[in-house]
């Protein structure tokens, strides 16, 4: 009888587990929503966010790029009293890197993470290749910009665990110098007494590449930022016509669709003339210099064929990035208000460059495409 309750057991388990994993592989994502920050569950079991939570969990997200640590993060929450997804008091820093590092927070899914390795004892295990996972995208709604969840990602595998690189800085890889092209770099002023001051400037401005850009406070820079994106609020409108032009014209990729395929079926036509080249050869006696020579052409016109496909294929790569891009910095510059102040947050997704050429010309040039022009002085 205790075989037959165990095989009964094992016989449930399984097509539970083959239940679970076929809508796995249809791509539909199952979340333990009351175990899981910032989302509720909707009507049809879809992810649906909860403005109170996700505000939580946009703060963590600031707090680290601030510089903070997950436990430093973890101290703050418990201290001011905010409950952790399970409902707890005390926050421990494995639970703020969970947040930091699960993709649904940018709206994708990885399904089968985790998978029951014994049917009696339940127990999980981590999923290293043993299963096929599946990587849903843009399956919800995102609480945090894609822009800023990768680029977390960046400091989190530039970290040791717990504490965070010195050289990994919210500003890093996107100033630039106007002369040389170069990034600007932090440096220590006055590091051993009271007047010590980080500023940043270009990293090949004493190099032999004289540079004239100014240096920049990271105080100036959250100004101009302040500045800039209000411009960009005063100016809604006139992007606003833009935006269908953009998205339907400039960033079409119809056109290159269309060469995509020309060239394929010219491939096409040339491997099939290659193997009729060939199998003629093989069944009459052709001379074999002519053949070589024949042969050879068509794998020459192939092979600039098959570069010109390449080049094109990631011409349409590169223009849907760029609308994926630009779809994403029109959803959120839709909400968005006059700052008063510096927002880490929309500094990562929205800022594609800061370029500085003197001290009366800094350029932004943010993720859409959009330009302003400010000045130290302004």
């Amino acid at each position: 009888m205790s075989s037959i309750a165990q095989e009964e057991s094992r016989s449930i388990s399984e097509n539970v587990r083959w239940g679970k994993r076929k809508r796995m592989a249809d791509g539909k994502v199952t979340v333990s929503f009351a175990k899981f920050l910032g989302y509720d569950r909707g009507q049809n079991g879809e992810m649906v966010v909860n403005p109170k939570e996700a505000a939580i969990v946009r703060r963590i997200y600031s707090m680290f790029l601030q510089g903070m640590n997950s436990y430093r993060i973890a101290t703050i929450l418990t201290e001011e009293g905010i409950p952790t997804p399970f409902g707890k008091e005390k926050w421990c820093s494995s639970s703020v890197r969970r947040i930091l590092v699960n993709e649904k927070y940018k709206g994708d899914a990885l399904l089968q993470k985790y998978y029951i390795s014994d049917f009696l004892t339940k127990k999980m295990k981590k999923n290293t290749g043993e299963l096929p996972q599946y990587y849903v995208k843009e399956d919800h709604e995102a609480i945090i910009e894609p822009e800023v969840f990768d680029y977390v990602q960046k400091i989190i595998a530039g970290s040791d665990g717990r504490r965070r690189k010195s050289s990994i800085s919210l500003l890093s890889s996107k100033i630039c110098c106007g002369d040389c092209g170069s990034f600007y770099g932090s440096k220590v002023w006055h590091s051993t007494d009271k007047y010590r001051k980080v500023i940043w400037q270009c990293n090949h401005k004493f190099e032999g590449k004289k540079c004239t850009t100014p240096h920049l406070t990271e105080e100036q820079i959250k100004k101009l930022f302040v500045k800039a994106v209000n411009q960009l609020v005063e100016r809604r409108a006139e992007i606003i016509s833009e935006y269908d032009n953009i998205i339907n014209i400039v960033l079409s990729t119809e056109t290159l669709e269309e060469q995509y395929a020309k060239l394929n079926f010219e491939m096409s036509q040339l491997e099939t003339e290659n193997e009729e080249l060939i199998d003629l050869n093989a069944t009459v006696a052709l001379d074999q210099d002519e053949y070589r020579k024949k042969r050879d052409a068509i794998v020459e016109k192939h092979e600039k064929l098959k570069a010109q496909s390449e080049k094109v294929m990631q011409e349409m790569t590169d223009k849907e990035v760029r609308k994926g891009a630009v779809i994403r910095f029109w959803k959120e510059f839709e909400k968005l208000n006059f700052l008063t102040e510096f927002d880490d947050l929309l500094w990562v997704s929205l800022v594609d460059a800061l370029t500085v050429y003197s001290k009366e010309k800094i350029l932004f040039t943010f993720r859409d495409g959009s330009m302003v022009e400010l000045s130290l002085e302004a």
